[in-house]
């Protein structure tokens, strides 16, 4: 007997679903420098146990719901698991870098900031025109954040080290950028949840390699074992499938809220567990992006 939940109820659950994600999400990068720490892991290494571990999670539960059935053997269908299993490979790698050379507020705004700006640049080339005045400003918005962002920190004494950590957080925008227009089509047969559970598993087997070259600490201490179950349960498994599950009947302007979520939740979380601080500038930076990526997503 199955229940049918009204549409203003339902829509309800599904903008919950799409704030329980975003938060979940903004709890990764904490987990992440967590696991590393305690197991001595290498960022691809972390970002390794993150994607196998989501996507064991992911297809359990594909396959506890019968969901596994009919799982479509076509070229497209196996061509968009491949790139959707490289591209969360160097998203994941390139951003627990950034996480282990800055921080994880940073790197997590970064990478989440630059996303509309990537987005925004390959649509204006693809179509041949320029993007609105609207679209302009939001994205002058977001490299103005990007910038200040990179005035903030007000001990370090590495600039060189720095610059690589925003760097590698770029390419990590980059990456889920290109994953976010890859993915705009539907490819028969396979749904959101399919991609992401055997991309997420593809992914973690390109990374595999770096936990062997890591050379975990043995014996593994429990708090690297709870780190890492968490991670692949909670901001990977659990959060995509209350992000896609959202995404079923929920406007877009809503979705954008999951994207915005994640940096301020992290950011939250770094401040207040890890000890991160942001200068004057890097406050305003990360008021700055956000507020253009909010009024850019809310545009739509």
């Amino acid at each position: 007997m199955s229940v049918s939940l009204p549409v203003p109820a339902r829509s309800r659950v599904d903008t919950a679903s799409l704030l329980v994600a975003g938060i979940l999400w903004g709890t990764g990068g904490i987990a992440g420098s967590v696991l590393g720490s305690a197991a001595g892991l290498s960022s691809p290494a972390v970002a390794a146990c993150r994607l196998l571990l989501g996507g064991v999670f992911t297809v359990a539960a594909l396959a506890a719901t019968r969901r596994l059935r009919g799982m479509p053997r076509t070229r497209p269908a196996l061509r968009r698991v491949v790139v959707t299993g490289g591209l969360l490979a160097l998203f994941q790698a390139c951003y627990f870098a950034a996480v282990s050379l800055t921080s994880v507020s940073l790197a997590t705004m970064a990478t989440i900031g630059s996303v509309p700006v990537f987005v925004t640049a390959a649509t204006a080339v693809g179509q041949r025109r320029l993007p609105d005045a609207g679209t302009t400003l939001c994205t002058a918005g977001a490299v103005a954040g990007l910038v200040l962002l990179t005035w903030s920190p007000e001990d370090t004494s590495d600039r060189w080290l720095f610059g690589a950590g925003l760097a590698a957080a770029l390419v990590a925008g980059a990456g889920f950028a290109t994953l976010t227009l890859v993915t705009r089509s539907r490819v028969p047969g396979l749904d959101p949840v399919r991609t992401t559970a055997f991309g997420c598993l593809l992914g973690g087997v390109l990374l595999a390699p770096a936990m062997v070259v890591s050379s975990p600490e043995l014996p593994v201490p429990w708090q690297a074992w709870a780190a890492a179950a968490y991670l692949g349960a909670v901001p990977t498994a659990l959060a995509y499938a209350a992000y896609f599950r959202g995404l079923s009947t929920a406007r877009p302007a809503l979705a954008a809220l999951a994207a915005l979520l994640e940096p301020l939740t992290a950011t939250v979380l770094s401040v207040l567990l890890l000890g991160d601080r942001l200068g004057t500038a890097g406050w305003c930076g990360a008021a700055l992006l956000l507020s253009a990526v909010a009024v850019g997503y809310l545009r739509r």
